[in-house]
């Protein structure tokens, strides 16, 4: 079975992604990450509160150490959302868009990955509190592909990653859009998670001009390779889906641009 996610719930959110995490939970597509405006946190779903649980979450120096589920049944299925500090309990009714809480910038977060909401759905009569078992979901909405060719200036800047203004988004707000790649967009963090996927159209995955992984039904096993930036290696590129603005990610510890600075990202074959 599979649960489509549709226009109007996506577009509550500035960016999603179903491929962009190492967690079991996003394999094959199975969960996705929506990031809201800064400072809300509209639900995804309406039904009604099954539970609220507190977690212990990994220890990371810029991280909460605890972390929040929420379930939800929703009349057909059950949606785990997490990353919340639940302004919600047990027995609440709550609309698609209502307020959920807090976002919680939880220790299972890479340092460059913004705070987001994570959404998984499950058969009702299945355990709603393990990460395995979600089901596969589809989109209602099509995605923009956005041809790149490997270079960009910089424009916003964190202390482990830079974004870039290309591909330029063409019409912010309006429509999602992503890197395209064989009439399909690209999502997932490349190459430094197991995979990744393309949506939409395509058979090939391609990343500044160079093939990067056969593609099985919309998944992505990426090759063995190194992304480099101005020929130095960082840790990859965080490839998602959006409706503000676009360019490539660039994710990394040791990712030190400055704004305006121009880049040339390559992908190079692993030995």
């Amino acid at each position: 079975m599979t649960v489509t996610l549709d226009s109007d719930m996506l577009f509550q959110y500035r960016r999603f992604t179903l491929y962009n995490s190492p967690y079991v939970a996003h394999d094959t597509g199975c969960a996705v990450d929506l990031y809201p405006t800064p400072g809300t946190a509209p639900s995804p779903v309406s039904g009604e509160v099954l539970d609220t649980r507190t977690v212990k979450a990994p220890s990371k120096s810029y991280a909460a150490t605890h972390d929040h589920l929420i379930v939800v049944d929703t009349g057909e299925h059950v949606a785990r959302m997490l990353h919340i500090d639940p302004a919600v309990e047990a027995g609440d009714r709550i609309e698609q868009g209502d307020s959920l809480g807090s976002l919680v910038r939880a220790g299972f977060f890479a340092p460059w990955v913004p705070n987001h909401i994570h959404l998984g759905f499950r058969d009702d009569d299945t355990n709603p509190y393990r990460a395995a078992g979600s089901l596969p979901l589809s989109l209602e909405l099509s995605v923009t592909p956005l041809d790149w060719d490997g270079t960009g200036t910089v424009v916003e800047t964190g202390k482990t990653w830079a974004r870039l203004d290309a591909p330029r988004h063409p019409s912010p707000g309006d429509t999602f859009v992503g890197l395209g790649s064989d009439g399909g967009v690209l999502d997932g963090g490349f190459p430094h998670y197991d995979g990744g996927g393309l949506l939409g159209n395509g058979d090939r995955a391609v990343v500044a001009g160079r093939e990067v992984g056969p593609v099985s039904n919309r998944d992505v096993d990426w090759t063995d390779c190194t992304v480099n930036a101005n020929g130095q290696p960082v840790t990859g590129l965080a490839l998602y889906c959006s409706r503000d603005e676009f360019g490539i990610k660039i994710v990394g510890e040791a990712v030190d641009f400055e704004l305006g600075d121009d880049i040339s990202v390559t992908v190079v074959p692993g030995s």
